[in-house]
């Protein structure tokens, strides 16, 4: 059997190392994951008790169009329910918005460098171009993506906050860049940790300018239903036509769904969430402050802070019972927001490895 060129030397995405591996591997008892992003207070009661009884009625097929959920959305961002499209989790809609505009092996996907994994994957999977440009301040160089489009540019991926970084572009910037993209390309505006700025959301409004947009957000993050995965996109609905054709009619199951429409509607917890996060990225810049070591501040519920070896670091703190994440910036590892006693111990665990 012959398996195209560019699925042979991809590399397949890694997330982070789960709790019971490292028990298994170490004969752990207690070990605490600070490495994909989390939300550590988990999910709220409410949530809580529509998946209780959402598990009753798995036997039925989930509603394949997500009515209901849509409808959850499109209330919660006043826009009208066919700019909607549902995935599972938004790594699902970023496969498929590529699979919709990358058709060619010459066409090219811009992204930048220290940019969530998923964009060259996705790229390579499809056998196009990917078109890497340089950071800026750890960040998207929006000016070095402007100036490396051409006649072959169909997809632009940029996360705000960016992941790994945490580091964040104004909303300023993000309109000015959108009004020089040609309206030929596409443009995906990936907004995982949004929930967790403390600024109004303009984004949403842009969509009525700039047809070529689609903003992608995720219920894995602040909402803590990363189990569940459960994403979605907001665009034109002449994209979010385009994009149902080829999204699998079931891929949000039912609890997902109704887990979902809970935690939209328990906007206490997801304020705890957030203020949580907030104490916590300071609970973690003082420690690294303390430690004397360097990091990047964050925006997101992570911060990629500086080590002297990260690979040899990162087995350190395994061994300890402490999961981060390797990223591929040189000595960089990135460490997620836990409770604060997860912090604490985590802290003291690398104070006794630098």
């Amino acid at each position: 059997m012959s398996v195209c060129d560019s699925i042979k030397s991809l590399n397949p995405y890694q997330g982070g190392k789960p709790i019971s591996e490292l028990q298994r591997e170490l004969g752990l008892d207690h070990v605490v994951k600070l490495a994909s992003n989390e939300n550590p207070l988990g999910i709220g009661q409410k949530t809580l008790e529509a998946m209780q009884q959402a598990v009753t009625e798995v036997d039925r097929y989930p509603d394949g169009n997500g009515f209901e959920l849509k409808q959850a959305i499109s209330n919660h961002l006043d826009v009208t329910t066919d700019l909607i499209t549902l995935g599972n989790g938004s790594n699902d809609i970023l496969e498929l918005i590529a699979r919709a505009y990358v058709c060619k092996s010459d066409d090219e996907v811009i992204f930048s460098e220290f940019a969530f994994v998923v964009y060259p994957l996705v790229t390579q999977a499809l056998g196009a171009q990917a078109v890497v440009t340089k950071s800026k301040d750890f960040g998207h160089d929006l000016e070095a993506m402007l100036l490396a489009i051409t006649d072959n540019t169909k997809l632009i991926f940029i996360a705000n906050p960016n992941n790994p970084t945490g580091t964040l572009l104004d909303d300023e910037s993000i309109h000015g860049f959108l009004s020089r993209v040609p309206n030929s390309i596409t443009v995906v505006l990936d907004q995982a940790y949004v929930e967790y700025l403390d600024q109004d959301d303009l984004a949403v409004g842009w969509l009525k300018e700039f047809d070529n947009l689609i903003i992608t957000r995720t219920f894995s993050k602040a909402y803590g239903l990363a189990g569940l995965r459960v994403g979605y996109s907001l665009s034109s609905s002449k994209i979010a036509d385009y994009i149902n054709r080829i999204r699998q009619p079931f891929n949000v199951n039912h609890v997902a769904q109704v887990a979902a429409i809970a935690a939209l509607d328990d906007q206490s917890h997801l304020v705890r969430s957030v203020i949580a996060n907030k104490n916590g990225l300071r609970q973690l810049s003082t420690g690294f402050d303390k430690l004397g070591l360097s990091y990047i501040p964050s925006s997101a519920n992570f911060i990629a802070v500086k080590v002297n070896d990260a690979p040899k670091l990162y087995q350190q703190l395994l061994a300890l019972g402490f999961i981060v994440r390797p990223v591929e910036m040189k000595n960089y590892i990135r460490v997620s927001v836990g409770t604060s006693r997860e912090i604490s111990d985590f802290l003291d665990a690398l104070g006794s490895v630098v």
